[in-house]
């Protein structure tokens, strides 16, 4: 089989400038992609700015034979988000490719969470791909082509302590990708998310040693850049990955129970029934999951 190639297809990549993001455009650019490098060049917690930062990655990619731009804007802003597609549209002419990797962490206790550590993560992670995917989006509905892959986390998907800004930020994305790929499918555009677990300047200080040492940032572009090709077979979806390792993380939804006159007893009673997951599915949007109710409905 021949390589997948990106030749003459334009990805913006937020949060470009290390870490996952760096890696991404790396890969991208190798196999014929034209980069539009994103990052604002901020600490891990979101505040300063470096433009060196893009522009280093910039100048790697063009050393290696291959062509990027840099962009130094926020995605916190709508006016920002704009100005990073228009950065793609003035130097390449189109976009293709979103991936939305911008994130900023600012961890505490939820009983100690105020809006100065809930509001800019909010408006790095989720509404920093509103920003950004909108405007790309309907270019890509013109074009009847694109591809946008937004970086979750399992901490949103399955929780972990002290990040109830940052896990709510990332379900979010899950529920953004969801509803991208139902709107994009007429379109040829596709939405998938990733889970990804890595040695970045975010993880840095929570990785275990001996973990870090196989966690390599590369090891998670692949998938990235699967989803991103034209090759990519699937919309919606939610990918883990880290270490090598790829898997699919879904929502299911069991058989359940049912009773047209249905009381609080009944849900006390048959919990264990609501909760067996023999036969469940997996709804792809929310026709589907409506669906799972009609058998019970039929007199």
């Amino acid at each position: 089989m021949t390589d997948v190639g990106f030749d003459g297809k334009v990805a913006i990549i937020t949060g470009a400038g290390g870490g996952l993001g760096r890696q991404h455009a790396l890969l991208l650019a190798r196999r014929g992609a034209l980069v539009v490098v994103n990052d604002l060049g901020g600490a891990v917690d979101g505040t300063g700015e470096n433009a060196s930062a893009a522009q280093k990655v910039v100048d790697e990619i063009k050393a290696a034979g291959g062509e990027a731009v840099a962009d130094h804007n926020s995605v916190a802003t709508p006016e920002g988000g704009a100005a990073i597609v228009q950065t793609a549209i003035d130097t390449y002419g189109k976009v293709d490719i979103v991936i939305n990797n911008a994130g900023i962490l600012r961890d505490k206790a939820f009983h100690n969470m105020g809006p100065d550590l809930m509001n800019p993560v909010f408006d790095v992670h989720l509404k920093g791909a509103f920003h950004v995917t909108q405007p790309a989006f309907v270019k890509m509905r013109e074009q009847g082509y694109g591809r946008i892959i937004s970086t979750s986390s399992a901490a949103g998907v399955f929780g972990n302590f002290g990040q109830t800004n940052y896990g709510a930020a990332k379900m979010g994305l899950v529920g953004f990708t969801r509803v991208l790929a139902v709107e994009g499918a007429r379109y040829n555009i596709k939405a998938n998310a990733i889970a990804p677990l890595a040695l970045t300047r975010m993880t840095e200080n929570i990785m275990a040693g001996g973990l870090a040492d196989v966690l390599q940032p590369g090891l998670v572009s692949p998938i990235v850049a699967y989803l991103a090709s034209e090759e990519c077979p699937v919309s919606g979806n939610i990918y883990s990955v880290g270490g090598g390792r790829v898997a699919e993380v879904f929502i299911g939804e069991t058989q359940g129970y049912h009773k047209s006159d249905l009381t609080l007893e009944d849900v006390r009673d048959n919990f264990d029934q609501i909760r067996n997951r023999d036969g469940y599915a997996v709804p792809m949007g929310l026709a589907e999951e409506t669906a799972l109710f009609l058998p019970f409905f039929k007199s």
